[in-house]
């Protein structure tokens, strides 16, 4: 019996999606049956009284009710996520999460870390925006669904770049510190804390005013309309843009085997007639879109919605953190001052490791401009001229100009809140 290979790719896209739907259907919330608070719904049932005691005793509504605000940082790999992150992170009452939606992609997904299929990404999408809900509800448990291996008693050694959370290892979550960890490096984290516990993460996140998430793994803000207009959420995303020159400069730099063809290109002058330009235009179209989305302003998201250049905030950077915590309405605390104070002034050494945060971030934002070939940054430029206009970044018209700092690729732009 002949099997082809479309056949075959329908088969597993099926496996996916029944995955995904069993993930759904064994896992689901409280507040999917009661979605507004209203006697209306309750009464839905033909069991009125349980599903009087379903509403009354779900957890969710005392929570989402109180009207935090939560923060999404939409961003794409290379473009300074990190470093906005930890705007959010070092803040008190703030309980910031990185990347946990890099579990539902390794797990529905498996050795796809960007998949181009239509039906993947929906699949994705639909579980990312599950996952997102209850974690802005404070339920870390439904992360089980998707760490592997299951954790075992709600506790694990598997969460992705846990040391990247302050929370996660700060007391009550991590009761092993002492006075002189109180300012733990990622890798101490693990070493120090030992494994999570998803019980006092949970009630860690409940004992914090806002929670903040960032992500790379959600392409345009139009896939977050479900949950920005979810009343319970009080959602609001902050949507960061680089230069596409600068993220591809980046990526090259740090994945480097990904990256391979495109360091040959500009290694060797000659452009390999096998490379993926979509490494490329998938960043460009997506910002394209997204962007476009925002500026538009539509309905739903008015007052959930800012664009933030990475450029403006590396050169001023204590400004648009002031300007992002107005936006949000939350006041900034001095530990988000002293952090930016620290952590935006530093030498050549401090940016060695490919994920960190210290760095002097005025000159990290034009490095590229002396990593890429003009060659490169031709065809960038022409492949990207929609979105490099869109944001207000300036083209190079030649190999001087490109080199010459004196002349800025940054236009002045204004992107004022959607309010």
């Amino acid at each position: 019996m002949q099997c082809s290979w479309k056949a075959v790719l329908l088969l597993a896209l099926a496996s996916i999606a029944i995955q995904y739907t069993a993930i759904r259907t064994f896992t689901a919330k409280s507040f999917h049956s009661c979605p507004i608070p209203s006697p209306v719904n309750c009464s839905l049932s033909q069991d009125a009284d349980a599903a009087d005691r379903l509403c009354d005793e779900s957890p969710t509504f005392a929570y989402n009710l109180s009207r935090k605000t939560h923060v999404l940082i939409l961003a794409t790999t290379r473009s300074g996520s990190s470093f906005v992150g930890q705007l959010f992170n070092q803040h008190f009452d703030v309980f910031y999460l990185f990347e946990p939606l890099y579990h539902v992609q390794y797990t529905l997904i498996p050795k796809l870390t960007q998949s181009k299929s239509t039906t993947d990404r929906r699949v994705m999408l639909g579980a990312s925006r599950d996952l997102l809900r209850s974690l802005y509800d404070c339920d870390l448990y439904f992360l089980e669904n998707y760490i592997k291996p299951q954790p075992i008693n709600h506790t694990t050694d598997r969460l992705f770049r846990r040391g990247a959370s302050k929370a996660l290892c700060s007391p009550p979550v991590c009761e092993s510190l002492g006075a002189v960890d109180l300012h733990l490096e990622e890798g101490d984290c693990v070493k120090k804390c030992g494994t999570l516990n998803l019980t006092l993460a949970t009630e860690s996140c409940r004992e914090h005013g806002h929670v903040a998430i960032k992500t790379v793994r959600v392409p345009e803000v139009s896939d977050l309309r479900a949950l920005v207009e979810d009343p319970r959420l009080n959602l609001k995303v902050i949507q960061l843009v680089r230069d596409p020159r600068g993220i591809l400069a980046s990526r090259s730099e740090t994945f480097r085997d990904t990256y391979r063809l495109w360091r040959i290109w500009d290694g060797t002058g000659r452009k390999p007639y096998n490379l993926d330009v979509t490494q490329l235009t998938t960043v460009c179209e997506d910002f394209w879109n997204s962007v476009s989305t925002g500026l538009n302003r539509p309905p739903w998201l008015k007052g959930k919605y800012m664009l933030v250049r990475y450029e403006d905030l590396a050169r001023n950077p204590m400004k648009k953190t002031e300007e992002i915590y107005d936006f949000l309405g939350i006041p900034m605390d001095s530990n988000v001052e002293r952090w930016i104070q620290n952590n935006t002034r530093g030498d050549r050494s401090s940016s060695k490791h490919k994920y960190g945060t210290v760095r002097n971030s005025a000159a990290t934002a034009e490095k590229w401009r002396f990593r890429l070939s003009y060659e490169i940054v031709a065809f960038t430029q022409h492949a990207c001229q929609q979105v490099l206009a869109q944001l207000g970044y300036r083209t190079a018209s030649s190999e001087e100009e490109l080199k010459n700092l004196s002349i800025s690729l940054v236009e002045e732009r204004d992107f004022l809140p959607f309010s």
